[in-house]
């Protein structure tokens, strides 16, 4: 925090003295120019401007080689792009950045004033449109003065012109001879200008992309406005250095310095642009991909062909691990079969396996549903591989190895929002999603849910003896105790001197002589210990996972009194201390 302070009051410090910016960092500069940046609210035709001053400055660039190289150059054989008819150049703001880069003198610390004039002069501008502008504003006078240079020969008016603007001090074979190379650097560095600020405007085309689609976006609109920066400083040196040729002074402006930052820039650019229009392309082939599964899984069909679809790439088609017998079996097995497609991350705990054991042994009686145990890793590693073998080593049923289909995977997570939790996809032979998620039903009524449709859960959500869902485990005797209309007292809590004061008013409540007279029975059951007294992490664990999926069954189809009373149970599991009565099927 300190050195970050001594650096903002040092470079306000020297905001009002000379400032050389290549002993800047990237966030130094940062902080000196998003200053100037008002918003993004001056709209004109930025493209078509581009391809203007493109078309000027590659037409002057390469006059300018072949001047140097002393050849012959038709430039206008070569093709030109078109602005949009409507086109309007902004020429007053072009005048304006020009008037600003004029006559100016050599130096890093004064191009970087200059460079601060035309952002304020362009506060309310994009980024991209302040370098082309800007960059606009220098073509005006670098396409007009090699013009010169071209014409002079042949027509009276333009020698005169050029005769002010100096242009035979530099094409003159002594001037040509003497500032050969400084022109050549100068054309060069004109070149890395245009490519980088070209690259600049093909990344803000892509802007309107999502960064959650195209994650290397946002790293690279953030760099923008300190790249834009750099280009627009190197437009100012370049205008300077053609102004020291034209004088033939003893000082010139230093462009090897802005050349390599800008050669810097550019490639950096470049690359970016590349990952993020791979990223973009991969955008698209998921889409297509995500079409293509949503119309199999709409469309009757063979279960087998959408799980090839889904789970494998072209060409990399895989056996399944059998865990029953420790083999390798063809995908072929799930032909015409109801598959309970089971995806989790590696981290699954043994309770979640334990859940799913008992319908495994149920439904593998008549061989026509199969459970598929797909582990959803984004990057394998040796460790993960590792624990994938003592994972699998723990279910009876089949599993897909190494799963890594990167296009599956987010469309797993986006069409049934897998978020790391464990989730049940349930499909039909035909390959119909019967269940997007049954988890949740297992859980609560395990295999009294059996087939696991949305039909069947939609049937049990609505049954009102809703804590004998979620209470079967907890001790062994609430099944019984439930038919025998008897009343119950669930109870439990994090202080633990509350649950012991409960239990003794409890233990004597139930055995008050009046309500033994009455023939009311009344049974205690401590959430959270076992049978033997003992606290049991895994039994409160499961309680209140059931609870959660239970609510989570009704939330989504309907809020009722049970939905509200679930919820309200929900709210007191951090609490001191909480209690339910039920009696029977209630």
């Amino acid at each position: 925090m300190a050195s970050k302070l001594l650096t903002k009051i040092s470079l306000h410090h020297t905001e009002s003295s000379e400032i050389n910016p290549l002993t800047l960092s990237d966030d130094q500069i940062l902080e000196q120019i998003y200053g100037t940046h008002v918003h993004n609210d001056e709209k004109f035709d930025v493209d078509s401007l581009f391809i203007v001053v493109d078309n000027i400055l590659d037409r002057s660039t390469h006059l300018v080689d072949s001047i140097v190289q002393g050849t012959h150059a038709n430039i206008d054989q070569s093709d030109e792009k078109l602005p949009k008819p409507s086109f309007v150049s902004p020429f007053c703001t072009l005048k304006q950045v020009a008037c600003q880069m004029t006559c100016k003198a050599p130096g890093e610390e004064i191009a970087h004033k200059t460079t601060m004039a035309i952002l304020n002069k362009l506060s309310s501008y994009s980024w991209d449109a302040k370098a082309v502008l800007t960059l606009g504003a220098f073509a005006l006078d670098y396409g007009e003065f090699w013009l010169l240079a071209q014409t002079n020969q042949v027509n009276h008016l333009a020698k005169s012109i050029g005769v002010l603007r100096g242009v035979p001090l530099i094409t003159k074979p002594a001037g040509l001879q003497k500032h050969r190379q400084a022109i050549t650097e100068l054309n060069n560095v004109i070149k890395a200008t245009l490519q980088v600020i070209e690259t600049i405007f093909e990344l803000e085309k892509l802007s309107h992309y999502d960064t959650k689609d195209v994650p290397a976006l946002a790293s690279s609109m953030d760099q923008i406005p300190v790249d834009a920066y750099w280009a627009i400083i190197t437009v100012v040196a370049c205008a300077t250095q053609i102004n020291c040729l034209i004088r033939d002074g003893e000082h010139t402006q230093e462009l090897s310095h802005f050349g390599q930052k800008l050669n810097i820039i550019l490639s950096k650019l470049r690359n970016q642009l590349k990952v993020c229009k791979l990223q973009i392309d991969c955008v698209f082939l998921f889409l297509l991909f995500q079409r293509k599964l949503r119309k199999l899984f709409q469309t009757p069909t063979e279960i087998l062909e959408v799980f090839k679809v889904l789970i494998f790439r072209k060409g990399d088609k895989q056996p399944l691990y059998d865990a029953s017998t420790k083999t390798t079996v063809d995908i072929e097995v799930l032909r015409k079969k109801h598959v309970l497609m089971f995806f989790s991350g590696l981290d699954i705990t043994d309770e979640e396996i334990l859940i799913l054991k008992p319908i495994h042994e149920a439904i593998k009686r008549d061989n026509q549903y199969k459970i598929v145990w797909i582990p959803i890793v984004e990057k394998w590693t040796d460790e993960l591989r590792k624990r994938h073998e003592i994972l699998k080593a723990r279910m009876p049923w089949y599993v897909l190895p190494n799963f890594s289909n990167v296009a599956a995977i987010k469309f797993i997570k986006e069409e049934w929002h897998f978020k790391g939790k464990p989730i049940i996809v349930v499909t039909s032979p035909q390959g119909k999603v019967q269940n997007p998620n049954a988890m949740h039903m297992i859980k609560i009524w395990g295999i009294r849910g059996f087939p696991f449709t949305t039909t069947v859960e939609e049937t049990l959500s609505r049954e009102l003896h809703w804590i004998s869902s979620v209470a079967h485990h907890v001790h062994p005797n609430v099944a019984t105790w439930i038919k025998e209309e008897k009343y119950i007292f669930f109870y439990g809590g994090k202080d633990y001197d509350w649950a012991q004061n409960f239990t003794k008013y409890a233990n004597g409540l139930a055995n008050d002589a009046i309500l033994k007279e009455a023939k009311i029975s009344m049974e205690l059951v401590h959430v959270g210990k076992n049978t033997k007294g003992e606290h049991d992490h895994n039994i409160l664990a499961n309680f209140w996972s059931s609870m959660e999926s239970l609510f989570i069954t009704k939330a989504h189809k309907h809020l009722d009194p049970v939905t509200q009373e679930v919820q309200k149970l929900l709210s007191y599991k951090n609490e001191s201390g909480w209690a339910l009565l039920s009696k029977g099927l209630l």
